[in-house]
């Protein structure tokens, strides 16, 4: 790859990544070269006559080895994710940060001033940090079973300057009460669904994060009973395909009388908010 140009760099990557099986070979390749030559994917638009020289030939070529062969996610690569409008520090101690988890952010927006919310499964911390950033008055706490996922929260959070306390819990044990707020984007992939999932995901990214039971619900379910005993008013919890009806279900017998569905923009019932 000595002396090729970035036009030529990019066609390359592409080729290899899509074999793979990418739907994402054209992106991943811009932004692993972009990661590799320290510049931002519109100077490769800008310019793909640049050569690609020195360092950055070796560094891109194994970003390309690890995304085609070992199938790894962009994000761990790069070691960051964007999520609504902050940056987070990711690797394979959490989940990758999904657009459709922004719902979560969206719907608690419109708490009242000051409210204290708890973010339960926070991984990395997108939620809480991120509502935390757009609504500072908010109280906010983060917590995971995940000691590892622990690490990498409180570390976005001192980066970011946001005042978020990450607590090692499994659900709300141990937490105490006074939450009127309790926001979650729990495991909820069925066990059946396991041989379905890319390898970039199931190869990659915390099963812990990923898998709950036979039906995607094993989390779910004592998280929307532990709420329900609990002084939260409002309860949001993201899901699956085709299990809002049931967790509406569960949200309802719990104790929150309006309970409603949310779709995501692909179309997807999404998040299902329980109020009271």
């Amino acid at each position: 790859m000595r002396g090729v140009t970035v036009a030529d760099a990019l066609d390359g990557a592409r080729t290899a990544i899509a074999a793979s099986g990418s739907d994402s070979a054209a992106l991943d390749a811009e932004l692993l070269l972009a990661h590799a030559l320290g510049v931002n994917r519109a100077a490769l638009i800008i310019d793909p006559e640049r050569e690609v020289l020195g360092p950055p030939v070796r560094v891109f070529q194994d970003l390309v080895r690890r995304r085609s062969v070992g199938r790894e996610p962009v994000a761990y690569l790069l070691a960051r994710k964007g999520f609504r409008s902050i940056d987070l520090s990711v690797d394979s101690r959490v989940l990758i940060p999904r657009p459709e988890t922004e719902l979560l952010v969206e719907l608690a927006l419109e708490l009242p001033a000051r409210s204290r919310v708890l973010d339960v499964g926070s991984g990395s911390g997108a939620i809480a940090l991120a509502l935390k950033h757009e609504r500072p008055d908010l109280s906010v706490t983060g917590a995971d079973i995940s000691t590892e996922a622990l690490e990498v929260a409180r570390t976005n959070a001192e980066r970011l300057q946001l005042e978020v306390e990450f607590l090692e819990a499994d659900l709300l044990t141990g937490l105490g009460g006074g939450w009127d707020a309790i926001l979650s984007n729990p495991p909820y992939i069925a066990e059946v669904e396991r041989q379905n999932l890319p390898p970039d995901v199931i190869g990659h990214e915390p099963e812990l994060a990923l898998m709950a039971g036979a039906d995607g619900l094993d989390v779910i379910r004592p998280l929307v009973a532990s709420a329900g005993q609990s002084e939260a008013r409002f309860l949001a919890i993201e899901l699956g395909a085709g299990q809002a009806g049931t967790v509406a279900e569960l949200v309802a017998a719990a104790g929150f009388t309006g309970v409603d569905v949310h779709a995501d923009l692909a179309g997807i019932e999404r998040v299902v908010l329980g109020q009271r």
